[in-house]
C-alpha cells in the first residue's frame, strides 16, 4: 500500500489504528476528532504555528500545511480555537489566500469567541448573504429588524436570508458558529 492509499483510507474512518510505515522525512501522529476517536495525519514536523498539522500529498514527502498549499491531497487539520484568532474567528471563505484549502467563493464558517457584553460595533445592512448561526455554548442574542432571538441552549440556532438586516450581542461568554454563503467581500466592520 501507498502513502496516498493509506492516507485516502484514513480519511474515509473515524478510528484507525494500522499505518504502513513512511519513507522520508515524514512522521505520522495521531490526532483527536472527538472522545474515544483518533484520526492519523502525516506530514513533516516543521510547523511553526501553534496546533498546526502536516497532512501528507504524496509519497514524495510533499504536502498541504496549515496556512499553505503545496500540489496533492487537499487536506487541513486544524483546531477552530486556534486557528480562528489568527483571522478574527474565520476559519473558510474569499479572504483566505487562493492556494489555500479553505479558500471559498461558495461559503464563509466562522468560529466564534465573544466575551460577556460584546457586540457587533453596527448593523449588517444590505445583507446579500443567507446565513446560519448555531450556538455552542453561552448565551447569544441575534437582533433581525423584525425580532429578536435569543440563543440559550447548546445547538439552538436561527436562520436569515439575503436581505434581512441583522446585529448580534453576547450575554454571557459564548462561543458560536456562523456559516454564511455565498462568500462576499465588505461585510467587515473597521
Amino acid at each position: 500500500m501507498d502513502l496516498m492509499q493509506s492516507v485516502g483510507r484514513c480519511c474515509s474512518s473515524r478510528r484507525r489504528t494500522e499505518y504502513q510505515p513512511l519513507r522520508s522525512p515524514v512522521f505520522a501522529r495521531s490526532v483527536e476528532t472527538g472522545p474515544g476517536s483518533s484520526l492519523r495525519s502525516y506530514g513533516r514536523d516543521t510547523d511553526d504555528r501553534p496546533g498546526a498539522t502536516w497532512v501528507s500529498a504524496a509519497s514524495s514527502g510533499t504536502g498541504e500545511r496549515n496556512g499553505s498549499a503545496v500540489e496533492g491531497d487537499r487536506v487541513y487539520v486544524g483546531n477552530a480555537d486556534v486557528d480562528g484568532p489568527l483571522d478574527d474567528g474565520w476559519l473558510l471563505g474569499h479572504f483566505k489566500p487562493t492556494d489555500d484549502v479553505r479558500h471559498s467563493e461558495a461559503v464563509e464558517i466562522k468560529w466564534g469567541h465573544h466575551k460577556a457584553g460584546d457586540e457587533r460595533a453596527r448593523w449588517v445592512t444590505g445583507e446579500r448573504r443567507t446565513a446560519l448561526l448555531i450556538l455552542i455554548s453561552g448565551r447569544f442574542r441575534v437582533e433581525l429588524p423584525c425580532r429578536s432571538v435569543l440563543l440559550k441552549e447548546q445547538g439552538d440556532y436561527v436562520v436569515w436570508g439575503e436581505g434581512v438586516d441583522h446585529s448580534w450581542r453576547a450575554e454571557e461568554e459564548s462561543v458560536v458558529m456562523t456559516v454564511r454563503w455565498p462568500s462576499v467581500p465588505g461585510y467587515k466592520v473597521p
